[in-house]
C-alpha cells in the first residue's frame, strides 16, 4: 500500500482527531493497493466513528482496512500445511 502523500496530510492533521473529521478533510484522497486504488474515507467508513490519537492510529487502521485489492493473491497463503497426501518438510522443534 502507497499512501501517495496522503501520509504527510496525515501527520500534520491536528490530533486527537475523529474518523468523520479525517473523512471530511480527507476523504478524497486515495492509496495505492496492490491491485487498484481505494479512497481513504472508504476505509475509514468501515470502521464506523473513531477517535485517533495520533497519525500512527491512522496509519494501522489503514493497513488493516483496506479491501482485498490491497493484499495480493486473495485465498494465498504459503503457509499452509501439507495434506496427507503431499510430501512435504518434515516438521523441526525448538
Amino acid at each position: 500500500m502507497r499512501l501517495n502523500g496522503v501520509d504527510d496530510r496525515l501527520e500534520r492533521h491536528q490530533y486527537p482527531t475523529t474518523s468523520e473529521e479525517l473523512i471530511a478533510a480527507h476523504g478524497n484522497a486515495t492509496v495505492e493497493l496492490a491491485n487498484g486504488s481505494e479512497r481513504l474515507g472508504d476505509v475509514l467508513e468501515r470502521f464506523g466513528d473513531q477517535t485517533f490519537e495520533d497519525a500512527e492510529d491512522v496509519f494501522t487502521t489503514l493497513r488493516a482496512g483496506v479491501c482485498h485489492r490491497g493484499v495480493g493473491r486473495r485465498f494465498y497463503s504459503d503457509r499452509d500445511p501439507t495434506t496427507d497426501a503431499e510430501d512435504g518438510p518434515s516438521p523441526v522443534s525448538f
